[in-house]
């Protein structure tokens, strides 16, 4: 029985390690099977019938995806004949469709994973492993990560199914390690929690005991992992802003009060960080649950940012005694108030903005006077704005166009233009756009220039957090900002907001 509980908890985790997949757009026939609920007769037909309609429009890797849950529901109500014989059809289908090998390999890893989990089910041993070899070949055949981690994954339901634990305890921790190893800590910290609830409910006290011990080993080695990395992240960048500080301040007593002050935020941090993880390791052998840890490290995280804000906030009237007409001390100055912007924005994720109808027309008028004194002689500032009214937050959505439209005046050359519409796309959505015909934005650095701290910058250049401002405000709008990836010809941000 406690098998049965524990196979039963990896599978309610199994979220935690699937295949990531693009986000495209799914028929109706998906739809309806989805909405239709799991296990019913009618959501089996509905993902029969779409998966015929996705081969039919050669989107094989969308066909297999609902061919198999029809697969799934068959044989969940015991039907093992029309489950196996879906797969076969399904396999024909995967054959003769144009795929590259690794595409193959990860379609038909899909359809052995639903025979090894029929085999499972009714407790043939033999050739559910036959099956799990199988799968293991097309697993590396994929060039997957997340397929061989899958692999992993279902490995273990196998050994823990038939009673080889030992066996278990090993695939469970290599797939740990490799996500560990990765930085993944998310996913691993939602797998134990996920295992460590079933196996309280299947009521093994032995169960419980030996996957919380394990649990609770990986977090302590996880935490002390994070905070090396900060502190080390903290010192160059302090070491950083002293070379920088060095070389642009001639100002000698300038350059010591900076110092000290950057001396005093390393002792404060480091004293923080230490009183962080003894009172975390205190709590850890004092309490021993799962959820006081939990919160204690989140309490910790707030605490941090708290108090970098502070430090922030503490050597502003310091700086702002020295002389501003230095370029290296406005910079430091900008880069206080920044820090304290996004500090407050990301430490009230929760807490609502007021919006107000607004004549958008109007409003956008109001921008674009505020940058047209910048404009480059020689490059053209359209604007297509319709006459309508629409809520929004004027202060943040102000904040948000300005700085996009002053960074698209700063890479846009002579000759270019730039662009700022507005678009309505739906009952409760709308965008703001803002389009430069500049040198654009490299796709392998789009992904990160909305994180903060990722790079060492020279501040009187820029600190590199204005992105990230505006990432934070959108979200707090319960919006978005993102770049257009299909849009080549520059740049272009799109700022998503829903009423």
């Amino acid at each position: 029985m406690n098998r049965k509980f524990f196979v039963l908890s990896l599978s309610l985790f199994f979220c935690c390690f699937s295949l990531c997949m693009q986000a495209e757009e799914k028929s109706e026939l998906q739809q309806r099977a989805e909405a239709a609920g799991k296990g019913s007769v009618a959501a089996r037909s509905l993902y029969i019938r779409a998966y015929e309609d996705y081969v039919r429009k050669g989107q094989v890797k969308e066909g297999v995806d609902c061919g198999v849950q029809a697969a799934a529901s068959y044989y969940k109500q015991n039907e093992y004949k029309e489950a196996f014989d879906l797969l076969r059809n399904i396999d024909q289908s995967i054959a003769s469709a144009r795929l590259n090998e690794s595409a193959r390999a990860a379609l038909r890893y899909q359809t052995t994973k639903e025979r090894m989990a029929m085999y499972v089910r009714m407790k043939r041993s033999a050739t559910a492993l036959e099956q799990l070899n199988t799968m293991e070949r097309y697993a590396n055949a994929s060039k997957d990560e997340a397929v061989k981690n899958d692999y992993l994954y279902n490995k273990a339901i196998y050994y823990y199914t038939f009673g080889m634990n030992t066996q278990g305890n090993a695939a469970f921790k290599e797939m740990s390690s490799k996500l560990t190893a990765t930085k993944e800590y998310d996913k691993i910290d939602e797998a134990y929690q996920a295992l460590i609830a079933s196996a309280r409910r299947s009521g093994s006290a032995s169960m419980v005991a030996e996957s919380y011990s394990t649990y609770l080993a990986w977090k302590d080695s996880v935490n002390a992992q994070k905070k090396a990395d900060e502190l080390g992240a903290l010192k160059k960048q302090i070491a950083d802003n002293e070379t920088i500080i060095a070389e642009k301040d001639s100002s000698l007593g300038t350059r010591q009060m900076i110092i000290i002050g950057l001396c005093v935020l390393i002792a404060g941090l480091v004293a923080a960080l230490v009183v962080g993880a003894l009172i975390l390791l205190r709590f850890i052998l004092l309490t021993r649950k799962q959820k006081n840890v939990i919160k204690l490290a989140n309490d910790s995280n707030a605490l941090k940012a708290k108090f970098i804000s502070n430090i922030s906030a503490q050597l502003e009237p310091t700086l702002k005694k020295l002389d501003s007409r230095q370029p290296e001390v406005q910079a430091l100055l900008d880069f206080c108030q920044h820090i304290q912007t996004l500090s407050n924005l990301e430490n009230t994720p929760e807490s609502e903005v007021e919006q107000e109808d607004t004549p958008i027309q109007q409003f956008c008028e109001e921008i674009t006077e505020q940058i047209r004194g910048k404009m480059k002689d020689g490059v053209a500032l359209k604007v297509d704005i319709p006459k309508m009214t629409a809520p929004i937050n004027k202060e943040y959505v102000s904040h948000i166009l300005l700085h996009l439209l002053n960074n698209a005046i700063e890479y846009t050359p002579d000759g270019g233009s730039i662009y700022l519409d507005f678009k309505k796309r739906g009952p409760h959505k709308h965008q703001f756009i803002v389009s430069d015909t500049g040198c654009g934005i490299p796709e392998e650095r789009r992904e990160d220039i909305f994180k903060p701290f990722l790079e060492i910058k020279d501040l009187a250049k820029g600190d590199g957090l204005g992105l990230p401002i505006c990432k934070q405000m959108a979200l707090k709008m319960k919006g978005d900002l993102e770049i257009d990836p299909q849009f080549t010809k520059g740049t272009r941000f799109v700022l998503n907001l829903f009423t």
